[in-house]
């Protein structure tokens, strides 16, 4: 009798694996009512006598088990709000093992039954896997175009710096303090989100066109997701220049005053914590603490930079006084122009920042849906709330019809999402100025494979319930899409504008976490589709965009500084 092999799946503990011979639609939603209509096969239980282990098989409709499929990914979810909503009884790691129908006398019964008997699982260790940090830092590459802009800001800076200091640009050594004041500019509109949405929209309406090669597309939308690059190097760039400038200020002592160094040296320490703050260690184990402390460091030192060019420009040097305050001398200066746009570019936000009633809903622990009034916008475009606008602010994307009222899904990760489920308040803070990230981006583009899981449906739901230039297709891999998100997340996928641009993963029914990277190369090729975007967590994100560039689609996803 010939050995047939037969695909299992086997780990420390005991689990149920679904065996599924039906290849022709792997990434459909199921049809229960066909599923009704055929004679439904009886499960085979076959029992190992390991602690807590035991197999459940399901056999097909037509007893094919040699041709069944089993896909699932290897990876270890996070808590990521845009995780896999998996059970921790299926996030054990998996060793593929082989089966085999036993030829043997004293088995002829269970031939005649037709019985499958699977060999004892292999006892192995499971993989060490990195955690979320090492994926974030180093599994995205060691050469992406953040790092290599951040490198890019920083070399520029240190080869002037250099070029200064040995006196080959004179001007720059004369004006250090400017240099410095010159990279805070940089970074601050790096971050900006009105200027930024008009660069992302300027983006899109140059680029968006079908004659624009796709490399220039991909380029444009990699140069621009990592925008953060250039506020990281400027801000250390930024720190280098000032130090600079104290130095020669110190070697220079019968041309200044004291107070002029002592505002000097704040306006260095405070810069230093702000960095520190950033450090990717510390941004990442006490998010909190980073975001307080980069704002209020930040606007303590554009306080002090205000003082110090006052008493930089009013310190007359041959009277030791400050007798030379004039406003037509503050204005004549480069210092007081870059601190004036500074200034502007950080107040323009808080100045539409608002106080509105809310609505929130949610069916379980695991999301909120948060609605509110607001002009329509167009798809792509997202927008920050706050329980308290001077200590945090979250950014969601904004699921809209493009009229007036805002909605977004929440996955309940950390303290305050957890608390719009358990203490849902009747009003946010909001800002009204939205801004553009990576999302937006894809309407550059003519064919948009989108893949989102968990809660990372939000950013994409505006592209399937109002025009955009795009034509998109979203493959969402969640659990319990009605239980966890509600009936109205679940028609906005389901039906009206979206209904034949959404596959849908629930795997609660399909049997556990899927390979979401195989699953997404497929749909794209499929569809033929030019790019593609996930939101999901660093792991998940890192697998889908290298499964794609293995196939030499072009992917994109969420950065740790995006």
């Amino acid at each position: 009798m010939e050995v047939e092999k037969v695909p299992t799946f086997s780990s420390r503990r005991g689990v149920s694996v679904e065996i599924n011979s039906q290849r022709s639609n792997p990434l459909g939603v199921t049809n229960h009512q066909q599923e009704e209509q055929q004679e439904a096969p009886t499960p085979l239980w076959l029992q190992w006598t390991s602690q807590r282990s035991s197999f459940k098989v399901f056999p097909t409709s037509n007893g094919d088990i040699g041709n069944s499929i089993i896909d699932r990914s290897l990876s270890r979810p996070s808590s990521h709000f845009c995780d896999l909503d998996i059970d921790q009884e299926d996030v054990e790691e998996f060793d593929v093992n082989q089966g085999h129908v036993i030829d043997q006398h004293d088995h002829d019964d269970l031939e005649k039954q037709n019985r499958v008997v699977l060999e004892p699982p292999k006892i192995t260790h499971p993989k060490k896997t990195k955690s979320r940090l090492s994926v974030i830092l180093l599994d995205q590459g060691l050469f992406t175009v953040y790092k290599r802009l951040f490198m890019l800001s920083l070399v520029l800076n240190i080869t002037a710096l250099v070029l200064a200091a040995t006196g080959h640009f004179m001007y720059a050594r004369n004006r250090a303090a400017l240099f410095s004041i010159g990279n805070i500019f940089a970074l601050t509109s790096c971050r900006c989100e009105a200027f930024l949405r008009i660069v992302f929209w300027l983006a899109v309406n140059l680029f968006g066109r079908s004659w624009v090669p796709l490399k220039i597309k991909t380029s444009t939308t990699s140069f621009l997701q990592s925008l953060g690059g250039i506020h990281s190097g400027c801000g250390v760039s930024s720190i280098a220049w000032l130090v600079y400038a104290i130095v020669l200020t110190l070697k220079d002592r019968a041309n200044t005053s004291n107070e002029i160094i002592a505002v000097a040296a704040a306006i260095f320490v405070l810069l230093c914590l702000s960095s520190l703050a950033a450090f990717p260690l510390v941004r990442h184990l006490h998010h909190n603490v980073f975001e307080r402390t980069h704002r209020f460091a930040g606007w303590s030192a554009l306080l002090l930079l205000w003082a110090f060019i006052i008493l930089k420009i009013g310190y007359n040097p041959k009277t030791k006084s400050y007798n030379n305050l004039k406003a037509s001398n503050l204005m004549k200066t480069q210092e007081f122009w870059f601190t004036a746009v500074i200034t502007a570019i950080i107040i323009l936000p808080w100045l539409t920042v608002r106080r509105v009633a809310v609505k929130i809903t949610h069916n379980s622990t695991h999301a909120s849906v948060i609605k509110f009034e607001g002009n329509g916008v167009k798809a792509g475009i997202l927008g920050r709330i706050s329980p308290s606008p001077l200590s945090e602010w979250h950014a969601f994307g904004i699921i809209s019809d493009g009229e007036k009222d805002h909605m977004m899904l929440a996955g309940a990760v950390g303290d305050f999402t957890k608390s719009l489920v358990s203490n849902p308040p009747s009003h946010l803070w909001v800002r009204k100025v939205h801004f553009a990230g990576l999302p937006y981006l894809m309407n550059m583009y003519e064919r948009v494979q989108m893949v989102a899981t968990g809660s990372g449906i939000c950013v994409f739901l505006s592209f399937l319930m109002q025009r955009s230039r795009a034509e998109v297709r979203v493959l969402w891999v969640a659990k319990g899409v009605e239980e966890n998100y509600g009936r109205e997340i679940k028609e906005a996928v389901y039906s009206g504008a979206a209904a034949g641009k959404v596959v849908v993963y629930d795997s609660g029914l399909r049997g556990g976490r899927p390979n979401v990277g195989k699953m997404s190369v497929e749909e794209a090729k499929r569809w033929g589709a030019q790019v593609v975007v996930v939101t999901s967590n660093p792991e998940g994100s890192r697998d889908v965009v290298r499964a794609c560039e293995n196939a030499g689609i072009p992917a994109f996803g969420p950065i740790w500084d995006s």
